[in-house]
């Protein structure tokens, strides 16, 4: 933040995702000393969208700047203090038409990176690559990234948020760090009102509240949030075993991925990619509604999907592993993703209200890492 005419002044980050988690890091990595990060929840913050068991971690964008980009993260996941978190399951991208114009424009753009990548055109060429898949039940073709995978994502967040104190960064939750506004004035921004006490006042705030931030500013014009569903099921060891070898595999036709189980608790995740769900929340003191998770709650804990997610999910595994696809869910839930026009980050100084910094927009890739 650049703004800041003293490293000492205080500089308030609303969000302890890993948006607002890395920009407070690199912020104390660069000298700033006075630097807050307020959330209503502690940090994995279980119903944020850089949370949970695994997340993609994947250099396919059809973008250049973001397979770039993506590309510098996995070499940071690989080495950096966040390589134990990191598992190089390979990344399998299938359809059910092809060809299909998205992969050939996502192989064009892999190949101008430089990153390997080995095409399959029938489910037994992708069952040569990975014999534990083979009760696949569909026609697929595509392509394995054999240099990405999967992230803990809960188990990153926590170091960071680690890395984060450790550098002297202070982190604010419950009512003192649930942000409830935005203090502004004609002279630009002086600082957030909270649920419980007085106001927290500083002429710089970074907005890093990934599907709230509506609620907080209108960028309505400019992203949207949704809810994507999610749904975990337990294996027994043995059958975990049997798919330890799996790549994360995504369909793009329907938008359904899974993981591999994660070690440990032999839990296996699936969701699926679409057009999302929204909700209808009213922003407090106006008229306006829009699409955003709960505030006051963690939502998380709600084991709601609908029927059309629920089934989506369903027919996903039995195309891809059908031996689990009657299995009861352990657990289930929307995850909340901020959608954008293009998929493009919302990264920059808003433009009129000085001091105000917005960090969001994840588009479901914050980091390179899918829900």
């Amino acid at each position: 933040m650049n703004s800041v005419q003293n490293k000492a002044d205080p500089v308030l980050v609303v969000g302890a995702g890993v948006f607002g988690l890395g920009c407070a890091l690199e912020l104390a990595n660069r000298g700033y000393s006075n630097v807050t990060v307020f959330d209503r929840l502690a940090p994995p913050v279980p119903d944020g969208s850089s949370c949970d068991i695994s997340r993609i971690v994947r250099s396919d964008y059809s973008d250049p700047f973001y397979a770039a980009l993506a590309k510098e993260a996995l070499q940071a996941w690989r080495s950096g203090p966040f390589q134990s978190f990191y598992h190089n399951s390979g990344f399998v991208l299938t359809s059910e038409s092809m060809p299909d114009a998205f992969l050939e424009k996502l192989n064009g753009v892999l190949q101008g990176q430089n990153i390997p990548f080995e095409k399959f055109n029938s489910t037994a060429e992708l069952q040569s690559m990975f014999p534990c898949l083979d009760t696949i039940n569909a026609n697929f073709g595509g392509y394995l990234n054999p240099n990405a995978g999967w992230a803990d994502a809960a188990g990153a967040v926590s170091l960071l948020a680690t890395l984060c104190t450790e550098k002297g960064v202070s982190i604010v939750t419950g009512p003192r760090g649930t942000v409830k506004s935005l203090r502004i004035t004609k002279a630009g921004i002086e600082g957030v009102n909270v649920a419980n006490g007085p106001p927290v006042m500083g002429s710089n705030v970074i907005l890093a509240t990934g599907a709230w931030t509506n609620g907080l500013i209108d960028l309505t014009y400019a992203m949207s949030s949704s809810g994507q569903p999610v749904g975990f099921i337990q294996l027994t060891p043995e059958e975990a075993r049997t798919i330890s070898q799996m790549p994360t595999l995504i369909n793009m036709t329907t938008g359904f991925f899974v993981f591999p189980p994660t070690p440990g608790t032999n839990i296996l995740k699936v969701a699926c990619h679409s057009n999302g769900f929204e909700t209808t929340m009213r922003v407090q003191s106006t008229d306006q509604t829009i699409s955003a998770p709960k505030r006051d709650a963690n939502n998380a804990v709600s084991s709601f999907i609908p029927d059309s997610a629920d089934a989506a999910l369903r027919h996903g595994l039995r195309q891809v592993l059908p031996e689990f696809a009657e299995r009861p869910w352990m657990r289930r839930r929307l995850c909340w993703y901020t959608d954008t026009p293009e998929g493009n980050f919302v990264i920059d100084r808003h433009p009129s209200i000085k001091g105000l910094f917005i960090a969001a927009g994840g588009a479901g890739h914050p980091g390179s890492i899918y829900c």
